[in-house]
Order: structure tokens, then C-alpha cells, then sequence
């Protein structure tokens, strides 16, 4: 017979409770991302007044500076903060469903064209419908789009590493948390920035003057595929720019949760304590 006590030892021993305390006092009573913001806004005041410089940290736009304040003000009230967290992550909900939806669509499709392929031969006409082929095509770009916040919302990237799973919960808030912060989220700004011009374009407007066509049938300026009986691509060159958006805003949930792990408040946290951190190894 095994000891009870022993076995409850063992059994406290597996459960990690590394995020049930802050790691430093500052976070006590202020998020992480509210730290990050405070100092990107002094670094922005000094930038604007103390230096004469063409970068953005000196140069920021008014609505650069509405975020930055209204993050360092959500980050000293948790509750409304972690709205801001769900309702960024219903966002990848929501695209979840279209993305079944549009992986439907594009197994029908394709079993149409696979069946007008072997039929073909027995008609005196063609009965292949290129267009078919162009938007199952089309609607596997939205589904990779659509699903990028999705698939971060749900972990279902994986991640192949020697360290990972036996990190604490802590140290893996803290990696995830750094490196979303410091590195990925500003290369998902600046592919936002860059892309506003590229979906533009991809719907119409013309590069030279900046000007859209005339008159409402405004997809008749679309590129289309040089191959027979192809849709406009227009459209699914604009889906880019709100692919990369969406994917943006679910980065800024993961870095809200992680934030919350580092606080010590893991009702806000919203990982379960057998997941991995939502880590597949």
C-alpha cells in the first residue's frame, strides 16, 4: 500500500505554480505591456523635443499616441484589459469559422473539377470550368489568411525545441512575452504599413497619382491571371493586408495573456495547467 501523504507530495510537486506569484514587484499593480508602452512614450517625448530625427519614434502620428496612452491606462486596470484580450481573440474565432466554411467550399470545388477532368473525354464540348479552378485556388489563400490568428489562437504551431517543456510556466511567459513584444510585433506593424499601398493598388489605385478609376466597376482595373478562364486577383492580393492585420491582433492577445502570467494572474492568464503553455512539442 502507498503512502497517501506521499502521493499528495508527488502530486503538488507536478503542479507548476510559478505564475501564481508575481515575478517582481512592479507588476504588481501594472501590466508588463503598460511598462513596455511607458517607456516608448518617453522615448517619444524625448525623441520629439530633445532630438532632431526623422525616425518615428520622434515623429509619431497622433493615433501612435492615443495607443500608447490608452495601453499604459488599460494596463493599470486588468479587468477591461482582459476584455480588450477577448475580444481580440473572438476575432480568430470568428475567422476560425470561415476558415472551415472556405475549406468546405474548396473540397467541393475541387471534387467538381476533378470529376469535369475525367468526364471531359466524353463530351464533344468542354465542360471544364477554369474559373472553378481559379477560385478554389483563391479560397485556399483565404483560408491560410484567415486562419493565421486561428492558428495562433489554438497553439497550432508547433514548436521543436530541447528546453521547452521543461521550462516553468513563468519562463515561458517570459520568453513568448519578449520575444512577441520586441520582435514580432513591430515586424507585423512595419508589414502592415507596407502592405496598406500593396492592397491599394491590388483594388484599383493607380501607383502614379494615387488616384482610384473611373466610375464604379472598379474590378475591370483588377490583374488577372494570364491563363484562361482566371478570376481578378485583386481581391486576393487586398486579403493580405487584413491577413496580416488580423494576425497582428492576435499576437497583441497572446502578449496581453502572457503579460497576465507574469503578473501572477492566471484567472487572466487562461492556460490550464496541462497544456504546455499552448505549445505543441
Amino acid at each position: 500500500m502507498s503512502d497517501p501523504s506521499l502521493v499528495e507530495d508527488v502530486e503538488a510537486a507536478e503542479v507548476d505554480r510559478s505564475a501564481e506569484t508575481p515575478a517582481l514587484g512592479i507588476f504588481a499593480n501594472m501590466h508588463p505591456i503598460g511598462i513596455v508602452a511607458a517607456g516608448a512614450l518617453i522615448a517619444a517625448v524625448i525623441g520629439h523635443f530633445a532630438f532632431d530625427t526623422d525616425r518615428i519614434v520622434g515623429n509619431m502620428s497622433w493615433w501612435h499616441w492615443l495607443v500608447l496612452v490608452a495601453t499604459v491606462a488599460l494596463s493599470l486596470t486588468p479587468p477591461a484589459l482582459n476584455a480588450v484580450r477577448i475580444g481580440l481573440e473572438s476575432i480568430g474565432t470568428f475567422t476560425g469559422k470561415l476558415v472551415w466554411i472556405g475549406a468546405w467550399f474548396i473540397f467541393f470545388i475541387q471534387m467538381i473539377n476533378v470529376v469535369t477532368r475525367y468526364l471531359n473525354p466524353f463530351f464533344e464540348q468542354d465542360i471544364l470550368i477554369g474559373e472553378l479552378t481559379s477560385l478554389a485556388w483563391q479560397l485556399f489563400a483565404m483560408v491560410a489568411l484567415l486562419g493565421l490568428p486561428y492558428g495562433v489562437k489554438n497553439a497550432v504551431n508547433p514548436r521543436i525545441d530541447f528546453w521547452w517543456a521543461d521550462w516553468s510556466e513563468r519562463r515561458k511567459a517570459w520568453l513568448d512575452f519578449v520575444m512577441h513584444t520586441f520582435f514580432f510585433l513591430p515586424f507585423l506593424y512595419a508589414m502592415n504599413i507596407l502592405l496598406i499601398d500593396f492592397a491599394a493598388s491590388a483594388l484599383g489605385r493607380k501607383r502614379g497619382d494615387g488616384s482610384w478609376p473611373d466610375g464604379w466597376r472598379v474590378w475591370e482595373s483588377w490583374e488577372v491571371s494570364t491563363d484562361a478562364d482566371q478570376l481578378p486577383f485583386g481581391p486576393v492580393k487586398a486579403l493580405i493586408l487584413v491577413g496580416f492585420f488580423l494576425f497582428a491582433a492576435q499576437i497583441v492577445a497572446e502578449i496581453i495573456k502572457t503579460g497576465f502570467m507574469l503578473m501572477g494572474r492566471r484567472e487572466y492568464g487562461d492556460v490550464s495547467s496541462g497544456d504546455e503553455f499552448q505549445r505543441i512539442e
